[in-house]
């Protein structure tokens, strides 16, 4: 069983819009050299770098060498526990409520 601290983790390595776009990228254009990446997204060479050092470390992309450069990918699976989790959250049933009974919101 995935544990929250696991959940979180992955949530927080995506809260931010620069690696939103990363993912973006990576997406469209699948080995994606990281310097195709800084491009794409606009930002610094130093700041696209820590971005892709934040989503490797939580296993949503893959970075693999290829000579003088890397080229990354998404690892889709990694994302799989947090999907499902996101997923798990539907509305109550027509009816129920959550307070409790007589108690009406102000």
């Amino acid at each position: 069983m995935v544990t929250d601290d696991t959940l979180a983790e992955l949530a927080k390595s995506l809260a931010h819009p620069a690696r939103l776009r990363i993912l973006r990228v990576l997406l469209a254009t699948p080995g994606c050299i990281g310097g195709e990446i800084v491009e794409a997204v606009g930002l610094a060479q130093s700041t696209v770098s820590e971005h892709l050092r934040i989503l490797k470390a939580a296993g949503i992309i893959t970075g693999e060498i290829d000579g003088p450069r890397i080229c990354y990918a998404l690892s889709p699976p990694a994302l799989a526990p947090l999907g499902a989790f996101i997923a798990s959250l539907t509305p109550p049933p027509e009816g129920a409520c959550c307070l409790p009974a007589g108690k009406d919101i102000p």
